[in-house]
């Protein structure tokens, strides 16, 4: 991660709530992942392990983050992919294969979605913008249903 990039994620992160945390714990952890496949396309055996070993980190951070205390379907969940994530990553440096990076970063990115959508539905319209500003998608009927509406990745 660039410096300007960092001081980027440093500087949203702090007025965001848990699930903007997340996002962006999401969003380290995929941009990771695509680094990683790059240089291993690129023969970088040392930024691959730089990228991958920082990945790693992140996704143990997030095992550790998930409520032991609810014993749930989605707490079992995350922590099987949580697993099955870091395996994949030691298996794509073993086989040197960038294409597993590529598959598990789809993963992360979906999840990350459904973690944006929550996001979404939680927040109020901020009180700054004016009635119109509101509803400035044909169709919708607030500023969330516009925002559900759109399509956004990273």
């Amino acid at each position: 991660m660039s410096p300007s990039e960092f001081a980027y994620r440093q500087t949203a992160a702090a007025g965001t709530d848990g699930l903007g945390l997340l996002i962006a714990l999401y969003d380290t952890l995929a941009g990771d992942l695509r680094r990683g496949a790059e240089a291993e396309r690129s023969n970088n055996l040392a930024e691959r392990s730089k990228q991958l070993n920082h990945a790693l980190v992140v996704i143990g951070f997030l095992e550790n983050q998930v409520n032991k205390g609810t014993q749930g379907d989605l707490y079992r969940m995350l922590i099987a992919f949580y697993g099955r994530l870091r395996r994949r990553v030691i298996e794509s440096q073993a086989k040197r294969a960038p294409d597993i990076l590529d598959q598990e970063m789809a993963q992360v990115l979906k999840i990350r979605a459904t973690w944006q959508k929550l996001q979404m539905k939680s927040e109020p319209a901020p009180s700054y913008l004016p009635p119109v500003a509101r509803h400035t998608y044909p169709g919708s009927t607030s500023l969330t249903e516009s925002r559900n509406s759109m399509n956004w990745s990273a």
